[in-house]
């Protein structure tokens, strides 16, 4: 993923730069709590986090801890029914109307009668942006995550990975500051999730957005990230935050080394101790 940026790079911001910047992300004791036919569900408690510009944050745990939902919360996809939360130094709202954010889901979400190009415009035709601005966004996305020669084709033509790069193009589209997520890696193989992983890690280093990544898997949350959430159920809470001691430079082998086994052993026995597989 080299010369693919017309911008300098000027990299993520140093862990001092972002302790002084004001938070892209501040949750202070947010709740959320559903009402359903068989009572109330209480989706999340307790919730204190801070996520500054130009963080890797991945939100870690077992089904049912309220990962997405915080994710979601985040977005204004949900609601929260309690405490107080900013995006952008706004609400959540009103950082959606302003297009703060791209999203991106489980599954890419892709139009099948619409071409690679013609998904990734779609929000852009929403904008009302001109046709020239539309082009010039959509070629430098798809050369951002290396689909420059498959604009024309339809999602049906590309493989699972493809297709998820072209999600995330489509998400870059809009040119938000921030980036959120939803475990996009999930459904594919180790070795194209692997590949995946590496390609994000440098598309986040090359723009310096900040990213909230949803995930169930340690290696990846440990090799993505400079800060881990480790959520734990019922209701879902934050059992710890793991502040990433690893270099910004990483490569895949890196996964072998004594600092991240430290690191993946540390979320691993947060998960143990945060989920009781008895209950």
């Amino acid at each position: 993923m080299q010369d693919i940026l017309h911008a300098p790079d000027t990299g993520p911001l140093s862990a001092d730069a972002r302790s002084v910047s004001r938070p892209v992300i501040d949750i202070r004791d947010l709740s959320l709590t559903f009402e359903t036919n068989d009572g109330p569900v209480h989706a999340l408690s307790n919730i204190d986090l801070t996520i500054g510009k130009g963080d890797f944050v991945s939100f870690i745990g077992p089904s049912g801890c309220g990962k997405t939902t915080l994710l979601r919360v985040i977005a204004d996809l949900e609601q929260k029914t309690g405490g107080e939360i900013t995006v952008n130094s706004t609400t959540p709202e009103n950082a959606r109307l302003d297009r703060s954010y791209g999203y991106v889901f489980q599954a890419a979400a892709l139009y099948p009668w619409r071409t690679i190009e013609k998904n990734i415009a779609l929000p852009l035709e929403i904008m009302g942006l001109s046709k020239a601005e539309q082009r010039a966004r959509i070629d430098k996305v798809l050369a951002l995550v290396e689909l420059s020669d498959f604009g024309k084709k339809f999602p049906w033509q590309l493989s699972g990975g493809m297709q998820q790069r072209a999600s995330i193009a489509r998400a870059l589209a809009v040119e938000p500051d921030l980036l959120l997520m939803d475990e996009p890696f999930g459904a594919l193989d180790e070795i194209v999730r692997d590949h995946l992983n590496d390609q994000l890690h440098q598309l986040w280093a090359k723009t310096n957005k900040t990213v909230v990544f949803v995930t169930h898997s340690i290696p990846e949350a440990v090799y993505l990230s400079t800060k881990i959430v480790v959520l734990c159920p019922r209701p879902g809470r934050i059992y710890d935050v793991i502040d990433s001691t690893l270099p910004r430079e990483r490569t895949l082998d890196m996964r072998e080394s004594e600092e991240f086994l430290k690191i993946a052993h540390r979320v691993r026995e947060g998960l143990k101790a945060g989920h009781s597989y008895e209950d």
